[in-house]
């Protein structure tokens, strides 16, 4: 444990890659490492390997700024992003930084050396890492495996019980029927893959999403690309999609039923209104829950042409040969799928003390939605929910790396938020105004934001940038 590094980067997905290049450009003296537990970069796009993972967002705002998209599709492909993750890492010298196969089990501040000490698991056993400052690119998610509630009977299916998240190599679903369990971003996107050469997908859903239909390709990117070159035309679509997803978000929270006019008008010229009306109009808001994309349709083409379909009820159990649902309905089957979403996490299940006294993520406060009261020298990775995950990422970084350099300014050795004595804030969800499972499930691993700044996680761009302003606050407490 001779070196001790500036700071080490936990995570080479989408907000390791891009902390990783914003610290080579705001602060090039600085050393760092990244430790990635698995074989390769890409984090999300690495793990996931079902037919048909794509991103739900946009490139030219789930790329980075510094990094244009040049590819045709906008909404991509799994195994494209990964391969932009992995270009970039290459292209601005992160990868030689990069210790891969490599775990952070353990993270233990110490007021003395004003430093963190890692304990990181790899293949031979354990190595202990000291940096002055600890950056969690971890995401969101356990990477040990997704949200997986038992249903009745499972264990007499004769078939094949797989998980989204632990997706075989070798399943073989040529000419068999396939049913997904559950309606979210997952199944939306397995089903119509799944029913180029299944026999047919189902997708059995507890109750209707909202799901809105988008070209998989930008039709102006190639026009301007011609006219801006490819640099030119990524930022000035970047800025256009930053404004409409801004804008998409506040009308349909503002006046949903415009909304919902305008994705059930997309659905009934597909599938005809009887089945948008049954399978696809939700009984709550839009937004309240995550709104999924489709991609060119593609869910609603293979309904309409009979190689997918929905069935949309409670379950009742599982039989030897499909899923029984509580009004009698069977849907038979080969292989079942569930699609029943993630265990939420923070800190890539890591444990944190401060001076040997365990940190409760949970309870302590954000502070501006990267950083946790009373705990030195860290930030994490959290994007926004509503929009492009990037988006907020490089607001976060530039702000980091501003942090930083005002420490190296007034020679500061440790950084911390500091809740003022007899501050009373109300406890507010961690993510307020979506509602999903995943993050209810989660609440406890969350810290909690309060109704003032800085103890809160905007999930609005304008807001998030007013409010990494300033680096001197009077509330991240500097010391030598």
């Amino acid at each position: 444990m001779d070196t001790t590094y500036d700071v080490i980067i936990v995570g080479a997905g989408i907000s390791g890659i891009s902390a990783a290049v914003q610290l080579r450009r705001g602060c090039p003296g600085k050393s760092f490492l990244i430790l990635e537990m698995r074989d390769r970069v890409g984090g999300t796009w690495d793990l996931f390997t079902y037919p048909g993972i794509r991103s739900d967002s946009d490139m030219f705002t789930l790329g980075y700024a510094f990094k244009p998209w040049v590819e045709p599709n906008a909404i991509a492909s799994g195994t494209a992003i990964r391969q932009y993750l992995d270009d970039t890492s290459r292209e601005f010298g992160i990868e030689e930084h990069i210790r891969f196969g490599s775990r952070l089990a353990a993270a233990s501040w110490s007021s003395d050396s004003n430093s963190w000490t890692l304990t990181v698991e790899h293949g031979e056993g354990t190595t202990t890492l000291r940096s002055r400052f600890l950056y969690l690119g971890t995401g969101y998610y356990s990477y040990r495996g997704g949200y997986n509630p038992p249903i009745p009977g499972e264990d007499s299916f004769a078939g094949t019980v797989v998980h989204a998240q632990d997706w075989p190599d070798d399943l073989d679903y040529r000419d068999k029927s396939v049913a997904v369990i559950g309606s979210g971003a997952t199944s939306v996107t397995l089903v119509p893959n799944l029913a180029r050469r299944a026999a047919k997908a189902t997708m059995i859903q507890r109750s209707p999403s909202y799901v809105y239909i988008e070209p998989a390709t930008d039709p102006e990117a190639a026009r301007l690309r011609e006219e801006l070159g490819p640099e030119g035309a990524f930022s000035r679509i970047r800025l256009r999609n930053l404004e409409n997803q801004q804008k998409t978000y506040a009308a349909a929270r503002q006046d949903p039923d415009a909304f919902k006019k305008l994705i059930f008008e997309a659905i009934d010229e597909i599938v005809g209104e009887e089945i948008r009306k049954e399978h696809f109009t939700p009984a709550y808001e839009p937004w309240d829950q995550r709104v999924c994309v489709v991609p060119d349709a593609d869910l609603f083409h293979a309904i309409r042409d009979g190689r997918a379909e929905v069935a949309t009820g409670q379950i009742d159990r599982i039989t030897e040969t499909g899923v029984l649902l509580r009004d009698g309905r069977h849907v038979d089957a080969d292989i079942i799928v569930k699609a029943t979403g993630l265990n939420v996490v923070m800190g890539g299940e890591a444990a944190f003390d401060i001076d040997g006294e365990p940190v409760d993520i949970g309870r302590r406060w954000t502070y501006k939605g990267l950083a946790l009261s009373g705990v030195p020298n860290l930030v994490y990775a959290f994007g926004f929910i509503n929009a492009s995950w990037t988006l907020r990422i490089e607001v976060v970084n530039e702000y980091w790396c501003r942090v930083l350099r005002h420490m190296d300014r007034i020679g500061a050795t440790r950084v911390t938020p500091e809740l003022p004595p007899g501050t009373a804030l109300p406890e507010r969800p961690y993510v307020t105004g979506v509602d999903s499972g995943y993050l209810r499930r989660a609440a406890r691993h969350f810290p909690h934001q309060g109704d003032r700044a800085p103890w809160t996680n905007p999930q609005n761009y304008a807001e998030t940038q007013r409010l990494l302003d300033s680096v001197d606050d009077g509330v991240l407490r500097y010391e030598h």
